[in-house]
């Protein structure tokens, strides 16, 4: 029987091919020419762009049942895993505020939610859950959190609206937004990274957990890899289902989009899984998986680069929008232009990566 992998190979190109998304997404050349699929969804309803968080999210849960299993096995005692974590969760949401805030850190109007932020706090909580029960135990924790969500969202009345509206400025989650974090929100009453949609997204980092911990349970095979396909269509299909009740929506991390997305997420790491881990083919994926093995830090990068070109000037233009007006839409056009300035930061970082592959370094967040 083979050996159960520690580090698995699908999982960094996984991870690899969603921070390429992201990168992909976060930078046209131009935000007036861009094709619909690289747009998130106005409200209801998703495109592939929506796929993309809520996978990273999932990632990290898949990755906690390895990393801690090796921790454990070490001398070190429980708190320095606690300690761990605490850093950890730290360092991201303070780069966060960096990103936010960056250049001029105006404290009074400061976005304090934001990516890196959430990827923070949800890390912390589905890592204490994780540290604490069961994978049943860890379930029943998922749905309390979907369940109780969707009570919060239909029952609880907002002032001047009422309960179970989910506008963008009527529901429970952008009043409490504004309620406790008044300016410092993305938009001016809330923030799709807000606090009490935050709840849900510790529910899609669980379920990486849980499959995480399935996959670590026995070695790679056909039938463990048909099971994964097979639970991410029944996701899929439950989370299309709860559509009809409470809509599908990344703005406010619905459970019906947490349910729909986790199983778009394990339908997709199997696919990575099957071919990767069973059937042996690795060469395809190794720029996913050099991109995957650098994945926070290549994020983190990859936004500071592109705030500082939009403050540089060239000929009285941001460098930004110089390249794009001058070489790319010059070239292509304005639309295609606009995606193939995205395409070009994605086959930028990708070199960065692979320099910082070849050198053995590894920037851990």
């Amino acid at each position: 029987m083979a050996p159960i992998p520690n580090r698995l190979r699908s999982l960094d190109a996984f991870r690899g091919l969603t921070i390429a998304g992201m990168i992909l997404v976060n930078n046209p050349g131009s935000w007036d020419h861009v094709y619909a699929p690289l747009r998130h969804a106005a409200w209801h309803g998703w495109t592939p762009t929506d796929l993309i968080f809520p996978f990273f999210l999932f990632i990290v849960g898949v990755v906690m049942p390895f990393s801690f299993a090796q921790r454990h096995a070490s001398p070190a005692p429980v708190i320095a895993l606690y300690g761990h974590i605490l850093k950890r969760s730290l360092i991201l949401f303070g780069l966060g505020l960096f990103l936010n805030g960056f250049p001029s850190y105006q404290l009074n109007t400061i976005r304090i939610p934001g990516v890196l932020q959430r990827i923070a706090v949800v890390y912390a909580g589905a890592a204490v859950v994780t540290l604490h029960t069961r994978p049943s135990g860890q379930l029943g924790v998922a749905s309390f959190l979907l369940l109780g969500y969707w009570g919060l969202m239909a029952l609880v009345p907002v002032p001047g609206h009422g309960a179970g509206i989910l506008t963008p400025e009527g529901n429970l989650a952008a009043y409490i937004d504004h309620a406790v974090l008044p300016g410092h929100t993305y938009k001016s009453t809330w923030d799709p990274e807000g606090i009490l949609s935050t709840l849900p997204a510790i529910a899609t980092t669980l379920s990486g957990v849980w499959v995480g911990q399935f996959i670590r349970a026995q070695p790679p095979t056909g039938a463990r890899t048909g099971a994964l396909l097979l639970l991410g269509g029944i996701a899929i299909a439950l989370g299309l289902g709860w559509h009809q009740w409470f809509p599908i929506n990344k703005n406010l991390w619905t459970s019906s989009y947490v349910v729909f997305t986790s199983g778009a997420a394990i339908f997709c790491l199997a696919v990575c899984y099957g071919l990767i881990e069973v059937c042996g083919w690795r060469r395809w994926a190794q720029p996913a998986i050099v991109y995957g093995m650098h994945a926070l830090a290549i994020f983190v990068l990859s936004g500071l680069v592109a705030r500082i070109t939009m403050l540089m000037q060239v000929e009285d233009l941001p460098l930004k929008a110089w390249l794009y007006e001058h070489v790319f839409a010059a070239l292509a056009g304005p639309i295609n232009g606009s995606l193939a300035f995205a395409v070009a930061n994605v086959l930028v970082w990708l070199g960065v990566a692979f320099w910082l592959y070849q050198r053995r370094v590894f920037i851990k967040l």
